[in-house]
């Protein structure tokens, strides 16, 4: 769980909130200024003009979202106002990037009076390609999103309505499967008559449900023919004529439940009280109207749905959302319609029956995983989920006439999984696996704040087992300051261990004819690197980090004389991971080799190829130089074609060429003149020739070039030892230390 502190400072540093605003177009000289702004800026303006559908072509405006609100209903706040509302849109801006490379601008409104909203809305049509509606109180909210459909010509879409239909009617589909259901003669019971419920029920009546079979409740029970007016024309759609006056009644002999009420509104009796195989989705938040572990309790046969991440099948509307818009920006659409919502619940539901790649099934800590009662909806960090809505989405606004352009489907699809290359999915799966069997890492600067709040994570989140290395008072000192606890983190002093005698001659006898003497040993090993290192080496740490506040080689240079190198290899190298929008590449050798020889090289390549392998990335190395395949011909170029003949006789099966320039390792375009390369511009191991070259390349591309790094990562070695940059991040901490438990588990197969 999140502190209130953690929670607080995520939102306020480094800077204030979680968005930012990047330019994606050249402006640096006088001639681009031209281009961006006056006078070129002019023949955009005039082709739009002409013809308005071109402000998809010449802005921003196709792959821009507006996430708005008015406060009134947020989360499980309430009405909380629109300054309030903010950090829930700013996140909900986040989960659109991040699942699905949508930008997004938040805007909370000031306007309780739906009509103000409504012409607000209406007003802004022109900045977005579609607008989501967000946190907004029923019944106002059926009233504002009906109006905007009907008046404005991009997509309109109310979330807490239909982003939960679409995972219910995708988890319905596949619960009535299983259950051997058919919809059209289900007895269905909703409690709650809010929006998403109003929006599930619509949904699953077109997919076949028998509206007369659909009993309703809210507070004060059945909406039932005798119940007072209603003054909800919503809600006066789901009145029936029946007997049942309570939630009890209604679920006698029901085949579906679904809530989206309260905390605890149904009992197991009324579990019990189901028809065979009964279905129940019961989605209150955070706490369902029956917890998963009583409903089980009471039926064997229960299918069942939370929206719970700790139980089955969690309905989780970023399953939804983010994939619909793409679908629909992706064509232009003029709206999001039942045929379209349709699509996207189809998709999911039929995805579920795919085959699940183990990937996902690592990211849960799961062996496995097969379409069943106690997997009817897909994981939300299943890559696939792109492919496979996004996809359904456009196809059905082609179909049925909302796409204002028209998409070669197949080559569509082929365009989402190319989006999928993301840094931070790569990190998800590098802290699954790690979670998946935790291992012992020692930190050297087990006194620093910012380790001791990595070491906080490390356990909470069953990443690693983490032991600080440091003067105990000021360890707890330090925690206590911060209020975070120690429970669970291994704290060590050096200079009062037990160990230290023993370790010293396990040194001293590494090392005695390379000039080491005992006593000098002994001093070695009041130096935490030194002793982190030793632990390492006699199986008392799997893996150790440092590098927090020291220079490297003063980090480096303990670990090279007290852990020997992987037979496998026989040169330590650095390696830098560069994420980037479009995906990532490892660099190397960052920080160790100043001029390696080309034996040197193709070890480096092969520890590379070994290291994002680790990440299931398939590697495609690219040996650097500045000749393109023999163009030029310099001693420099001919280690690099040693390399490369080494490097094919020794693991004939890897991707592999050079020697060629960085811009046709990494340019499909500039590939093209190199048809015969194994590598065609995507490249995504990159070997330098030099320490000296790849040093530079990194540190430009991290300052200039906008890339997140991870790194410097010391391969070769028999045990993980990983070098912090200085001044890493909390989250490149814990970032490195998922990594040197991932190579720990490696190196005890």
């Amino acid at each position: 769980m999140t502190s209130k502190e953690e929670a607080l400072n995520y939102h306020a540093q480094p800077q204030p909130g979680k968005l930012a605003i990047r330019a994606t177009k050249p402006c640096a000289t006088q001639r681009e200024l031209s281009l961006a702004y006056t006078p070129g800026v002019a023949e955009p303006c005039r082709e739009i003009a002409a013809d308005p559908n071109k402000s998809y072509a010449y802005t921003s405006r196709g792959n821009l979202v507006g996430v708005i609100s008015n406060g009134t209903a947020v989360l499980g706040l309430g009405n909380i106002g629109p300054h309030a509302a903010k950090p829930v849109m700013e996140g909900k801006a986040i989960l659109f990037k991040r699942f699905a490379d949508i930008d997004v601008f938040d805007i909370e409104l000031d306007a309780a009076d739906p009509d103000v909203l409504i012409r607000t809305v209406q007003a802004l049509e022109p900045t977005f390609g579609g607008i989501n509606l967000e946190d907004i109180k029923a019944p106002d909210c059926f009233y504002i999103e009906e109006t905007l459909r009907k008046t404005m010509e991009i997509p309109v879409f109310h979330d807490d309505q239909h982003g939960t239909a679409v995972i219910v009617a995708a988890g319905l589909l596949n619960a009535l499967e299983i259950a051997d259901k058919d919809i059209q003669n289900c007895r269905i019971v909703f409690n709650g008559a809010g929006a998403a419920a109003i929006a599930c029920a619509n949904l699953v009546i077109s997919f076949g449900a028998n509206p007369d079979n659909i009993l309703m409740c809210d507070s004060k029970g059945v909406i039932h023919h005798e119940r007072e007016a209603l003054h909800n024309p919503y809600k006066e759609r789901f009145v029936r004529t029946t007997e049942a006056r309570t939630l009890a009644d209604a679920m006698q002999q029901a085949d579906v439940f679904i809530g989206v009420s309260a905390a605890g509104a149904v009992s197991p009796d009324m579990i019990a009280s189901m028809n065979h195989n009964p279905i129940v989705f019961a989605l209150a938040n955070p706490d369902p109207e029956i917890t998963y572990p009583e409903a089980v309790a009471v039926r064997d046969d229960i299918i069942m749905a939370t929206g719970r991440s700790d139980y089955p099948n969690q309905v989780n509307n970023v399953l939804g959302f983010p994939y619909i818009f793409r679908g629909a920006l992706d064509v232009q659409a003029k709206g999001v319609n039942e045929a379209m919502l349709k699509a996207a619940a189809t998709a999911l539901a039929k995805l579920t029956r795919e085959p699940v790649p183990t990937s996902v099934c690592h990211a849960y800590h799961l062996d496995s995983l097969a379409f069943g009662r106690e997997y009817l909806i897909p994981k939300p960090f299943d890559p696939r989920i792109l492919v496979w809505v996004a996809s359904a989405v456009a196809e059905a606004a082609i179909q049925t006439g909302m796409a204002r352009r028209e998409l070669d489907l197949k080559a569509y699809r082929q365009d989402l999984e190319r989006r999928q290359a993301m840094s931070s999915e790569l990190m998800r799966l590098m802290i699954s696996k790690a979670q998946n069997a935790p291992k012992r890492i020692v930190f050297v600067e087990g006194e620093h704040e910012k380790i001791i709040q990595a070491a906080r994570i490390l356990v909470d989140d069953h990443i690693a087992q983490p032991i600080l290395l440091g003067n105990l008072d000021r360890i707890a000192q330090q925690a206590q300051k911060q209020d975070i606890s120690l429970e669970g983190i291994v704290q060590l002093n050096p200079r009062l261990s037990e160990l230290t005698e023993e370790y010293a001659y396990r040194l001293y006898k590494k090392r005695q004819r390379k000039g080491l003497i005992l006593n000098d040993a002994r001093m070695l090993l009041r130096n935490a690197n030194y002793y982190a290192a030793m632990m390492v080496e006699c199986g008392d740490a799997d893996g150790l980090i440092a590098g927090l506040t020291q220079h490297y080689p003063d980090t480096l240079r303990p670990a090279l004389q007290c852990i020997p190198m992987d037979p496998d290899f026989s040169r330590a190298a650095g390696l830098y991971m560069l994420f980037f929008e479009k995906g990532v590449y490892f660099l190397a050798d960052a920080t160790v080799n100043i001029e390696p020889s080309a034996k040197d090289l193709a070890g480096i390549a092969r520890s590379a190829a070994r290291m994002a392998r680790q990440f299931d990335i398939e590697p495609r190395i690219a040996l650097l130089s500045f000749s393109n395949y023999g163009s030029v011909k310099h001693p420099h170029v001919d280690k690099v074609q040693q390399a490369l003949a080494m490097l094919r006789q020794q693991e004939p099966e890897l991707i592999v060429d050079g020697e060629m320039q960085a811009d046709t390792a990494v340019s499909a375009l500039r590939a093209m003149d190199f048809s015969f390369s194994q590598i065609k511009g995507d490249a995504n191991i990159l070997i330098f020739p030099d320490l000296q070259s790849c040093n530079i390349a990194y540190k430009l591309l991290i300052q200039l070039g906008g890339a997140e790094a991870l790194g410097p990562v010391l391969m070769g070695m028999s045990k993980p030892v990983h070098v912090l940059q200085q001044g890493a991040s909390l989250s490149e901490i814990v970032n490195m230390a998922a990594l040197a438990v991932v190579d720990a588990q490696r190196a005890a197969t």
